[in-house]
């Protein structure tokens, strides 16, 4: 089951940490606040879903400091730069750098709320699409070799007939193990299996 979907706030001023604290969870969402990029990093665990809020100027690590440093990292959360007026052209760079956003201080509430409630629900998409492929790929595992070579070929469109010929193996054969791929699969016909077996192939 996934994490909770958090906001994580990440500012070196606490007046700033406090209110956008406040602001994300009057919209219902849990909000963890940091003042630093370090601190921020001793206590993520990798894998939770969610946005991270971010300064763009802070002491020590920088936010695109720490965006590359989550991209180092393979950690995959949705990143929305606060920024002040003259960071703008360095902001654009965070986006190109694979931020969502970038949102001018002073914001607007609202804008800020629409931006970080549409970065988690694009988080969450992106969670619940890796535990999908988490739980396909462990079905998988669970094929003999015998199995896995059938599903290929049943994927690819063969009858049991080629299949068996192919294998060089009965078609009887060929049902039977075709029968516990389908069960292991928890695939209820060939269409269904084709798509579990397509979301591997995307990213």
């Amino acid at each position: 089951m996934s994490a909770e979907p958090t906001v994580f706030v990440v500012d070196d001023d606490d007046a700033v940490r406090r209110f956008l604290g406040g602001l994300i969870a009057s919209v219902n969402l849990a909000v963890e606040t940091y003042s630093s990029a370090q601190e921020f990093l001793d206590a993520y665990q990798p894998g939770r879903p969610g946005c991270l809020l971010l300064d763009m100027r802070m002491p020590g690590m920088s936010g695109l400091e720490l965006q590359k440093e989550l991209a180092e990292r393979a950690i995959e959360l949705s990143v929305i730069i606060l920024t002040g007026h003259g960071d703008v052209a360095t902001a654009v760079h965070t986006m190109k750098a694979g931020a969502v956003d970038f949102i001018e201080k002073p914001f607007n509430n609202e804008l800020l709320l629409d931006c970080v409630q549409k970065a988690v629900a694009e988080s969450v998409d992106a969670d619940n699409e890796r535990v999908e492929r988490i739980d396909i790929e462990s079905r998988l595992q669970q094929l003999t070799l015998r199995e896995r070579q059938v599903l290929d070929l049943v994927v690819a469109g063969d009858t049991n007939k080629t299949i068996a010929r192919h294998l060089a193996i009965s078609p009887k054969t060929v049902e039977n193990h075709r029968a516990n791929m389908m069960e292991k699969m928890r695939a209820r016909s060939v269409a269904e299996l084709v798509k579990l077996v397509a979301r591997l192939d995307t990213k």
